[in-house]
């Protein structure tokens, strides 16, 4: 497998100071930043999660145990692989259902542990990608002023300018005067587009949307 100095941060959670030691040597030589910790309370304290990269968790560790930890990082946290020397079936199911991207039994093999690595920074790259994206739109639909919302929420479900303005008790070459504005902000040039803007959003869905052809751009 072939990395990068960018590939990514591992961080080492594990109370066995030698393998931590021996899985630092290996990712280090892989690519990865490697930062480890001795307990699951060490990196509450002093891990930095700006940067994309996943969590190597030790099983069954003095103080919080690896799933402990898991389940208080929620699921915004960085992507887990979990190694452990004690894992039976029903735990790494545990593990997994609660959102683990392996679980890998010591004496790990090197190259399932920087398979398991590559992906679960890979799914963390994605997911950040996705939160910076939905972020963006977020900040693009809070431009818009109180009346251009209430427009785009009308529009984006199918209502017709005229009805939208019988709505607000406006005129309806106001409405289309706030349609433009409001289409500029968001930064789309059709109502397929809008109406994809507010899918991703999640504030539409299939039964919301207008039906082909019932809308102009009037």
């Amino acid at each position: 497998m072939t990395t990068t100095a960018t590939s990514g941060t591992v961080h080492v959670v594990d109370d066995d100071a030698s393998w931590r030691t021996s899985a630092a040597r290996l990712l280090t030589a892989s690519g990865y930043h490697v930062v480890p910790y001795e307990s699951a309370e060490q990196f509450l304290d002093a891990a930095e999660l700006e940067a994309p990269g996943c969590l190597l968790l030790d099983l069954r560790m003095p103080g919080l145990s690896g799933l402990q930890l898991q389940q208080r990082l929620g699921e915004r946290s960085l992507p887990v692989v979990f190694v452990s020397g004690h894992g039976d079936i029903p735990t790494s199911v545990a593990a997994i259902k609660a959102g683990a991207e392996d679980f890998l039994s010591k004496p790990v093999d090197s190259s399932a542990l920087l398979s398991a690595v590559a992906r679960a920074i890979a799914r963390d790259r994605e997911e950040r990608d996705k939160r910076r994206q939905h972020d963006g739109l977020r900040a693009r639909l809070a431009a818009l002023t109180p009346t251009e919302r209430l427009v785009f929420d009308a529009v984006v479900r199918g209502k017709l300018n005229k009805q939208i303005a019988a709505d607000l008790g406006t005129a309806e070459r106001t409405v289309k005067w706030h349609r433009h504005n409001l289409m500029e902000k968001v930064q789309v040039e059709s109502l397929a587009e809008l109406v994809s803007f507010a899918e991703h959003l999640g504030l539409v869905g299939a039964r919301d949307q207008p039906v082909p052809g019932s809308q102009s751009a009037a």
